[in-house]
């Protein structure tokens, strides 16, 4: 992992990202031995800062998720399509996931989890490849992502900051809480109390 980091290196400009907000690439953070990896979009405004992922309010809602289950941070592996935030944290374009996402797809080719949960819309289309997939079309069920010989139970389920904006509504939560709780039952895991 450490040569593809390099290979990115905090001087990309591989795609507009790179040249416009960016004040740090951030790759990813997490287990590389892990059986869970989670994928989001794109980093945020204090992702950016930080040079971490997820480590915003969106971030914090993650974190207790990932508690939930009965683990730790650094129990997973968490990284985004995307590696520079994009201007005004909008949805990264097709044609920056397009670039950006090869070191992502390099990235799961070398941690090979065992399940890949899906943060949001854009992570479950780029992921399954059709850019117009919506997430209400995919979420709740076991999906696969594919790439050349890798294929990997894919769960994809609403985006935290998603539930942050609803208020964190129960019914979104607890339908969050069953995409989890699927991708944990594809690895057989229970949760640790």
């Amino acid at each position: 992992m450490g040569e593809l980091i390099k290979e990115i290196g905090n001087d990309c400009k591989r795609c507009r990202l790179g040249g416009l907000v960016r004040s740090k690439v951030v790759f990813g953070e997490g287990n590389l031995d892990t059986r869970i990896m989670f994928i989001g979009e794109g980093p945020g405004e204090e992702e950016d800062v930080q040079g971490l992922p997820f480590v915003g309010r969106a971030g914090q809602l993650l974190t207790k998720i990932i508690k939930a289950m009965g683990l730790e941070r650094s129990d997973v592996y968490i990284a985004n399509v995307v590696k520079c935030r994009p201007p005004e944290n909008r949805t990264p374009l097709s044609d920056e996931m397009d670039i950006c996402g090869q070191f992502l797809k390099r990235q799961i080719s070398i941690i090979l989890p065992e399940v890949i949960i899906a943060l949001g819309g854009t992570a479950a289309s780029f992921l399954l490849g059709d850019y117009k997939i919506k997430i209400g079309q995919v979420r709740g069920r076991r999906l696969e992502y594919r790439d050349q010989d890798i294929s990997i139970p894919l769960v994809a389920t609403f985006h935290p900051s998603y539930v942050l904006r609803r208020g964190e509504s129960p019914d979104v939560k607890k339908e969050v809480w069953k995409d989890i709780k699927l991708a944990m039952d594809i690895i057989g895991m229970e949760v640790k109390k």
